[in-house]
């Protein structure tokens, strides 16, 4: 079972809800997650119920390879609060299949509402992930160029279909803002999941069409210089996320803690509730004022 808020009882799905919120329910939107990934799902009905009670509208799922598409377009169809995202995530470029662009541009034309996403570029996983991460076993990296390539096709056809794009940005910030300036961009703008680029870009990017979104990832002390950067985001491009099921939060803000199956913590997806609290006292702002504002943002990018 999953633990409540209080972390005094467990959760019985949602005849049990109403118990679980000891403070004022907000309207509350996850601008980047994966809901899909293992090994959520077979936690998916309380996971649901405790998303409910903290106050979840929408969450942005993001697929980042061809298979996971139709897994989260069916997701979205079964739940209603679960915004599909499709694209290619720079780890996956090296394998995809050689008809992939027209895959997702019949992806996202099944579906209005779905956005273009995991997209962008990552330099950690050519040179600075080391040779025995399993996470890196068995792919194909692809290079800093083709991953370019990858994510400049899957930006014109975001910006063709004015679709919000989610993007992941690692260590490539520059290189980044060179695709974006040369590349058609989606008029309603797009994301940069869990900002962790220079300060001094921050405006360069928002000119563009930038939003920002905040992680509890960011409270880690070796984090410190970005976190401060939502110190002063401009408001009106502010978002919030989970990433979920990964990066959870320190273990004395864990409200929802979520076993993995390996002995690892798993980030709970309403955890997003600890990342609005965070933000909130990061900016001196009421918690009423911060979820008026982004819930104003989201509905601008996204919806």
């Amino acid at each position: 079972m999953v633990s409540t808020s209080n972390g005094h009882f467990p959760l019985q799905l949602e005849a049990d809800c109403c118990h679980l919120a000891p403070v004022p329910v907000l309207p509350l939107y996850d601008a980047h997650q994966h809901f899909h990934f293992d090994p959520l799902p077979p936690h998916r009905a309380a996971l649901l119920a405790d998303l409910q009670a903290v106050g979840l509208r929408r969450a942005v799922v993001n697929a980042t390879n061809e298979e996971e598409w139709p897994v989260v377009a069916a997701l979205a169809r079964t739940h209603a609060c679960l915004l599909p995202s499709h694209g290619i995530h720079p780890w996956d470029c090296g394998q995809r299949s050689p008809h992939w662009l027209t895959g997702l541009r019949a992806a996202l034309l099944a579906d209005p509402s779905a956005g273009v996403g995991e997209i962008g570029l990552d330099r950690w996983i050519i040179d600075g992930v080391r040779p025995d991460d399993p996470r890196i076993a068995g792919l194909r990296v692809a290079p800093l160029d083709e991953q370019a390539e990858v994510c400049a096709a899957q930006l014109t056809l975001a910006a063709e279909l004015n679709r919000a794009a989610s993007i992941h940005c690692v260590q490539a910030y520059g290189a980044l803002l060179d695709l974006l300036r040369q590349t058609p961009r989606p008029a309603r703008g797009f994301l940069l999941h869990g900002y962790g680029g220079p300060a001094e870009m921050v405006r360069s990017f928002a000119d563009l069409g930038a939003y920002f979104s905040f992680n509890i990832e960011l409270l880690q002390p070796r984090l410190a210089a970005r976190l401060e950067n939502f110190r002063t985001i401009p408001a009106d491009r502010l978002l919030v996320e989970t990433d979920a099921p990964t990066k959870p939060p320190p273990p004395e803000l864990n409200r929802f803690p979520l076993p993995g199956g390996d002995g690892t913590e798993l980030n709970h997806p309403a955890n997003i509730r600890v990342a609005y609290e965070q933000l909130a006292t990061l900016r001196g702002m009421p918690l009423e004022t911060l979820a008026t504002l982004v819930e104003t943002n989201f509905h601008q990018l996204f919806l």
